[in-house]
């Protein structure tokens, strides 16, 4: 596995080794051994499907004692995804990089705890897996806009398709993030 850096402190693109023949092909998705940069124990599995090009999902992240981290990839399409830092002491608040993670490159993007996390379908049929180091609890679930100008993702992409509670999320600076 190769680890890249990003410009945001402990977010990294993780490219796995593919071992492939005529047959087909293999990869480790993750070994704490190959990446001991990444530290933290993983605790739950998630998968999601968007149907068709031009969902966005997103900014999302959970509050306090409930904050994830997050080993993400899609094993079906193609996703730009995004990473957003929300951690107020940090010299890259309220900035962002963008991955394209794709079935075809296997790409995949670790996101610690204090980021907000956001996707982009950029084909039909997205599938979308991720690992996450602590469990899901509603009472600490939060959303930033997707929009939200003070952040300033470049999704590239006109009237994405967003949920409700998307549309209804706040700005960051009227939201209660706690990191």
């Amino acid at each position: 596995m190769n680890l890249i850096k990003t410009k945001l402190d402990g977010v990294y693109i993780v490219e796995p080794q593919v071992f492939g023949d005529e047959r087909g092909w293999f990869m480790e998705t993750y070994s704490r051994i190959k990446t001991p940069e990444i530290t933290c124990d993983f605790v739950q599995d998630n998968q999601s499907y968007s149907k068709e090009k031009g969902i966005l999902r997103g900014i999302h992240f959970q509050n306090g004692d409930h904050a994830q981290a997050k080993l993400v990839r899609c094993v079906r399409g193609s996703v730009l995804d995004v990473a957003v830092d929300l951690r107020k002491n940090s010299s890259t608040y309220k900035q962002w990089v963008a991955v394209e993670l794709s079935a075809e490159n296997k790409k995949q993007l670790f996101i610690p705890r204090g980021f907000g996390h956001g996707f982009l379908t950029l084909t039909d049929d997205v599938e979308f897996v991720y690992k996450t180091d602590n469990y899901y609890n509603y009472e600490s679930d939060r959303s930033i806009l997707w929009c939200d100008s003070e952040i300033g993702v470049d999704w590239n992409f006109e009237n994405p398709i967003i949920s409700e509670k998307d549309a209804k999320a706040p700005l960051l600076r009227d939201s209660d993030c706690r990191f």
